[in-house]
């Protein structure tokens, strides 16, 4: 599936494969140009290019330039670059036969054809491997990086959860001689444990709103660059969910512990 491409026509759009026999000239130095896909996340995190950009590289010792034509999504092809097999015929010419080959097969013989293959092509070192074996493998680097910033962002929730409940434990000492006199003047303690609790749930999710704001703004050309869809939406839904539960239950047992102190005291010095 391709996630974008510099297609002009419709026939290039509903096919960007074409894109690799267009003819796309010369540079300005004289450099042959020729059309490469990439996968999208190799290109932008590994390659730092766009589509339309160029790579140069040598081939047989002419500078040959890359022009990135189309970028495919989430693809088997990772760290790999892809060209017309008369242009890598032309640039490359001492590499003779295959290395990699695409065979579609029904989905129940999958696992005969793959061992007859391995069998056959022994001597030749063949390995097979479903494409969803091929994708998993690449995924499970990211799913690497994805579970150690998981475990990263729990325990700074967990650490944010207690400074939370001591800074406001510390305002709600602090405020105990007008809590005290909210109390003198007829408040009862479950009208002042509410209007505490309130206060601090509103400013909560102000803090909250705030946040997830910038985060949208930040992650807005991401989401662009991927088609409009919101990467882990579900997930991030779920932590902000769980960040006000968190800052909730902090703001009730800081309020909590502060009221079930005397405050006959801090009236007397009030």
């Amino acid at each position: 599936m391709f996630q974008g491409s510099i297609a002009t026509t419709d026939a290039e759009r509903a096919n960007p494969w074409l894109l690799l026999d267009k003819d796309m000239g010369a540079a300005d130095g004289g450099d042959r140009v020729v059309p490469v896909i990439a996968d999208a996340n190799s290109m932008t995190y590994v390659l730092h290019k766009k589509l339309g950009d160029e790579l140069v590289i040598d081939a047989g010792g002419k500078p040959v330039r890359l022009r990135f034509v189309a970028a495919l999504s989430d693809s088997i092809f990772q760290s790999e670059l892809l060209i017309a097999e008369t242009s890598f015929v032309t640039l490359f010419p001492q590499w003779q036969g295959y290395q990699f080959l695409l065979m579609e097969t029904p989905a129940d013989r999958a696992a005969a054809v793959a061992s007859a293959l391995e069998k056959g092509a022994g001597d030749f070192g063949a390995d097979a491997m479903s494409t969803a074996d091929r994708i998993a493998a690449f995924h499970a680097v990211e799913n690497t990086y994805l579970s150690t910033f998981k475990t990263l962002g729990g325990l700074g929730l967990l650490l944010g959860t207690v400074g939370l409940a001591a800074v406001l434990l510390r305002n709600v000492l602090e405020r105990r001689r007008e809590l005290a006199l909210l109390g003198a003047i007829g408040y009862r303690r479950g009208d002042i444990f509410a209007i505490v609790v309130a206060e601090n749930a509103l400013l909560l999710a102000w803090g909250l709103a705030a946040g997830a704001l910038c985060a949208v703004v930040a992650i807005a050309p991401a989401v662009a660059e991927r088609g409009g869809q919101l990467p882990a939406a579900a997930s991030a839904g779920l932590l902000v969910g769980a960040v006000f539960a968190a800052g909730l239950l902090s703001s009730i047992m800081a309020t909590g512990a502060a009221l079930g102190t005397p405050l006959l005291d801090a009236l007397r010095s009030e």
